[in-house]
């Protein structure tokens, strides 16, 4: 009985070892065990070690200087960067005198046909909707100011973003250069573009459209490459067969055969060039952002409402005209040859008749009269909300109560917590998660990225920045996972959710923002609260379709073995639905750091804080240390947070 004993430790090392995690983590372990005594004896501050830190506050002062002292007279600016400024606000200019023009009327009916010929009759009259609520709201002008700005950011987007997809689709060498350079612009928040672009182009229309490109452009470029990798070999192999050049094959084959993942992208470029849109209305993109943005300044709940709507709709109706022909819906997937062309031309004459009916008859402007002011209930409701809500609310408190109890008892806690941890420890837990859930690749990024930030010396703000998207995202986790249950269980509750979702998912950050604060006055607890509501549609989404995926016949098993509806759940969807699980979590986390940086306009401190200062006072460094770390960041919630694929389709 002795030796049996004995004998059970020896035999349950090798046998916990034997699990991969285990294995990794032990092996993490003895390497911790040499390095960290080396370190602490070097460096024994637990704060990350300023003989660590790299100082770019006089270099980047220096560009910034040079940079403000020769934008009027230095060639670079007054031939190189000066002409692409003439050259977009042209292009912006020309399409807003077009759709002037054409007057509320022309645009409405083009609108509406076009949607009508790629979608169907009921989006036709769903876009035809939509632009008339806009100019019922009193919002015509703004947004066809946005309009002609969504329209040369979204084409400069798309022809930059097809070009950069192609050399990544067609050359391995070019995919392995760009990846890098698109997660960088990928992850790089909205706000960190602004600063050097203001700076080089100064604030108006030029610096929002090419700071617009530049955020827009990624998922078109990742789209196309993977819409050329993924095309049909065969196909490629018989067009080969038939003595076609390479020039051949990709515009008779490749692209055709990747036409869903280009829509896809054209359709994504839209959704991101218009949330920059408004995001950029901050350094003078005017439209229907600066009106929001106003809104926000003054805390404005009504008129950002006003304002919002329109954002929404056009978003809404774009998104579902570029899905649709993606999918190959409306008349146009139907008709072929000279009908379809036909379908066409009769769209385009009645556009114009309705046009010029339009000019004879003097109303090419929206009639004022035809306006509604949506801003004085709203605020009437949102100040009565605020007298009953705001505190002295019986028994359970004020939403003013509930911020300072979230931060007194959550937020603060969990950055003191992460701020006293020594900076050693920080990057073996980085290092654990990401190893324990990818590769030794993955977790060397990840502890680099996270490096990097103290290289940076923004190592406390981090923390801080950290502390509140993790707060948020374990927020946005219960709230998402348990809609998306109740939503996959049940068809109703879904198609009744799915309108809110879209509403919710199309509305601007900065939208968000403005009724949050009026409920919970200005701090950390705000901004994660926004965070929260702007990541909840996409985690909710994500679940509901990775539960509704899982094989039928694995519940029907379920069901015949006597499993009730909590043990299908916990037993059988959720452990088939771990990689869509997985995805949501990854996406959470994303969107959530993405509003939280946001959240420095309205009292969120740390990283997004000097973001806004950098941009507000001109200063480059603590803007663009700032940018970089919120990169760096976001880079680490990447990696800890997404599987590589092989352990993904391991642990499905």
């Amino acid at each position: 009985m002795a030796t049996v004993t004995a004998a059970a430790p020896r035999a349950f090392l090798p046998g916990v070892l034997k699990h991969r995690a285990a294995a990794k983590l032990a092996l993490l372990a003895l390497v911790a065990a040499v390095l960290v005594p080396l370190a602490d004896a070097r460096w024994s501050s637990g704060s990350w070690p300023a003989a660590l830190t790299v100082d770019l506050t006089e270099p980047l002062g220096r560009v910034s200087t040079w940079i403000i002292d020769n934008r009027d007279s230095h060639p670079l600016f007054l031939y190189g960067f000066g002409y692409v400024s003439n050259a977009v606000v042209l292009c912006v200019r020309a399409v807003y005198v077009v759709l002037l023009a054409a007057g509320w009327a022309g645009v409405t009916a083009a609108s509406a046909l076009i949607a009508w010929r790629v979608a169907g009759v009921r989006l036709g009259l769903g876009t035809a909707a939509a632009f008339l609520t806009c100019g019922l709201l009193g919002m015509w002008i703004p947004t066809m100011q946005t309009l002609a700005l969504m329209v040369v950011a979204v084409l400069v987007s798309v022809a930059v973003g097809a070009l950069l997809g192609l050399a990544s689709g067609l050359s391995d060498r070019m995919d392995r250069v760009l990846r890098p350079v698109l997660d960088t612009m990928q992850v790089l928040p909205a706000f960190a573009y602004l600063l050097p672009v203001v700076l080089v182009f100064g604030i108006g229309v030029p610096a929002a459209v090419l700071a617009t490109v530049v955020y827009a452009a990624p998922p078109m470029a990742r789209l196309t490459s993977l819409g050329l990798r993924g095309a049909d070999k065969e196909v490629l192999e018989a067009v080969e067969s038939l003595g076609a050049t390479s020039r051949q094959r990709l515009l008779t084959a490749r692209i055709p055969l990747a036409r869903r993942e280009l829509l896809l992208g054209l359709n994504q470029t839209i959704m991101m060039a218009l949330s920059m849109a408004v995001i950029a209305s901050v350094i003078g993109a005017g439209g229907l952002g600066d009106r929001v943005y106003q809104a926000l300044a003054s805390v404005d709940v009504g008129a950002a409402l006003a304002a919002g709507i329109p954002i929404v709709l056009l978003a809404v109706v774009l998104d579902r005209v570029t899905g649709a022909a993606g999918d190959g819906q409306g008349d146009t997937g139907r008709s072929t040859g000279p009908s379809r062309r036909a379908g066409w031309a009769y769209a385009l004459a009645a556009t114009v008749a309705v046009a010029l009916a339009a000019r004879f008859a003097g109303r090419l402007d929206w009639p004022g009269s035809w306006s509604l002011n949506i801003a004085e209930p709203v605020n009437r409701a949102v100040d009565w909300m605020t007298d009953h809500l705001y505190s002295g609310v019986p028994v359970i408190g004020g939403t003013a109560d509930w911020a300072g109890h979230f931060t007194t008892w959550v937020l603060d806690p969990l950055r003191d917590g992460l701020q006293a941890l020594p900076w050693w420890s920080v990057l073996l837990i980085v290092a654990a998660l990401a190893w324990v859930i990818g590769t030794w690749r993955t977790a060397l990024t990840a502890v680099l990225a996270m490096a990097a930030i103290g290289v940076l010396g923004v190592w406390k703000p981090s923390l801080d920045t950290l502390s509140q998207v993790l707060a948020a995202v374990a927020v946005t986790l219960v709230l998402g996972f348990a809609t998306g249950v109740a939503a996959a269980r049940s068809d109703r509750f879904e198609r009744l959710l799915r309108p809110v979702l879209d509403v919710f998912q199309t509305m601007p950050q900065f939208v968000y923002l403005i009724p949050v604060v009026a409920l919970f006055g200005v701090g950390r607890a705000p901004a994660v609260a926004a965070a929260v509501v702007y990541a909840l549609p996409a985690v909710v989404r994500i679940t509901t379709q990775g539960l509704r995926q899982v094989d039928p016949a694995a519940l029907e098993s379920a069901r015949s073995l006597g499993a009730n509806s909590g043990q299908q759940i916990r037993q059988v969807q959720l452990p088939l639905a771990r990689p869509a699980l997985l995805l949501a979590l990854n996406q959470g986390v994303v969107l959530v750091l993405a509003v939280v940086i946001i959240g420095g306009l309205v009292g969120g401190g740390a990283l997004g804080y000097d973001v806004v200062f950098g941009l507000a006072q001109g200063d480059l460094a603590t803007g663009l240390v700032a940018g970089a770390a919120i990169v760096c960041l976001g880079l680490m919630l990447d990696r800890v947070t997404q599987p590589t694929e092989r352990r993904a389709k391991k642990g499905a």
